[in-house]
């Protein structure tokens, strides 16, 4: 751990881009489905549905930093939300949240393993 609270690992990095990623394109297929199946507004459905799938994209790109964690936390929660647009993503979302929790706590178990 070398002092630091919360080490960014390779595999860490490499696994939470794995979930961001596709958890950007479910969210971005979520504006479809909330326009036409769910009769949401299309600036509502974009700005949820397009927004979240830029952030993630964003996010993604941040992951050396351990602020982009919790920036990724954010959005896992941000998903589970969009569940008041299009239910199943209430489901989704914690599905996503749960990679996403794994990936980190994994990862970390697996490269601490390797470290020794």
């Amino acid at each position: 751990m070398s002092g630091a609270v919360f080490e960014v690992t390779p595999g860490m990095r490499r696994l939470c881009a794995t979930v961001l990623g596709m958890q950007a394109i479910v969210v971005a297929l979520v504006t479809p489905v909330a326009i036409t199946v769910n009769d949401v507004s299309v600036p509502v459905a974009l700005t949820v549905g397009l927004g979240l799938a830029v952030l993630c994209v964003v996010v993604v790109g941040m992951l050396k930093r351990p602020a982009a964690y919790i920036a990724g936390t954010v959005l896992e929660v941000l998903t589970i939300a969009t569940g008041f647009l299009v239910p199943v993503m209430f489901f989704l979302g914690v599905i996503f949240a749960a990679l996403w929790i794994t990936a980190i706590f994994v990862a970390r178990r697996v490269e601490g393993t390797t470290k020794r």
